[in-house]
């Protein structure tokens, strides 16, 4: 899979992401098409957690290459 299309692919899932998590929350599925709403945005969010996990894997290649420091966790605390 290309670049764009991985790229693509990621925001397309996001997109339907949101939208199954619309539908979770409006309590309008039944119990069946809840379960199968829910398990299909699992493996949405794995995909969407594999993408990034490969897009975190080239930025820490990429900062290595240039002799830069690794990357830090971040902590939404120490922003504030």
């Amino acid at each position: 899979m290309s670049r764009k299309t991985s790229v693509r692919h990621f925001e397309d899932n996001l997109v339907e992401l949101d939208s199954i998590v619309s539908q979770l929350e409006s309590n309008q599925l039944s119990l069946e098409d809840a379960l199968k709403a829910f398990e299909k945005g699992v493996k949405l969010s794995k995909d969407c957690q594999t993408v990034l996990t490969q897009a975190e894997q080239k930025v820490q290649i990429l900062l290595e290459q240039q002799g830069n420091e690794s990357l830090e966790p971040f902590d939404p605390e120490a922003n504030q």
